[in-house]
């Protein structure tokens, strides 16, 4: 049996690492072509369903083609409007990380529509935000009270009757503080546009 000194082994080994990494890094080029569509198409989907539009992997970017038009705001953020209204991008922080979804709008500013997601919650806990019943319990809730921009709040035993309050996720306090930052957070970010529905709306009475 052949006996290899410690140097060969080490150079071996160095020689093996780097084969190893140098096709690691040429499949993770060839693969972000193909990722980054995987989330556009995600993205897509998410609008598309705020929206009110079911859609699958292979039509969601006919359909957001269709029926979306990404309107730039002046401050740089995107915004997506569609027949009915308007659907906003919300992005914010949970208990273990990233917390993000999209709410739509009528012409008079109430939710028809929501749709959210995370990367680490807990199943069963903070994990609730990405569910269909937690997006419904904000249809038919308001952003304005009396002209002003009023942000929809996460409370426990919320007031069912109020247009801008929501339950919170039972066992997820943090995610909901999460998602009351993201929402106040979100609704700052877009307060001139929103501002200027107002101003539409008052206008058109």
């Amino acid at each position: 049996m052949k006996n290899f000194n410690n140097t060969y082994i080490i150079i071996y080994s160095a020689v093996l690492v780097a084969v190893v990494a140098v096709i690691l890094s040429v499949v993770a080029v060839k693969l972000q072509p193909l990722q980054h569509k995987n989330q556009r198409i995600e993205q897509y989907q998410m609008i598309l369903k705020a929206a009110g539009t079911e859609s699958s992997t292979k039509d969601a970017e006919d359909l957001y083609k269709e029926l979306i038009t990404e309107k730039v705001l002046d401050n740089g953020d995107m915004v997506y409007l569609y027949a009915n209204g308007c659907v906003l991008p919300f992005n914010g922080v949970g208990l273990w990380g990233p917390i993000w979804g999209y709410m739509a709008f009528d012409n008079d500013l109430k939710v028809t529509g929501a749709i959210f997601d995370h990367k680490g919650e807990t199943p069963g806990l903070g994990g609730e935000v990405a569910t269909p019943a937690f997006a419904n319990k904000f249809i038919g809730k308001k952003i304005i009270e009396n002209n002003k921009i009023v942000p929809i709040v996460l409370r426990k035993n919320a007031d069912k009757t109020s247009p801008y309050e929501v339950d919170a996720i039972s066992g997820g306090t943090l995610t909901s503080e999460g998602v009351n930052k993201m929402i106040a957070d979100g609704l700052e970010q877009y307060k001139s546009y929103i501002e200027s529905i107002l101003e539409k709306e008052v206008s058109n009475e």
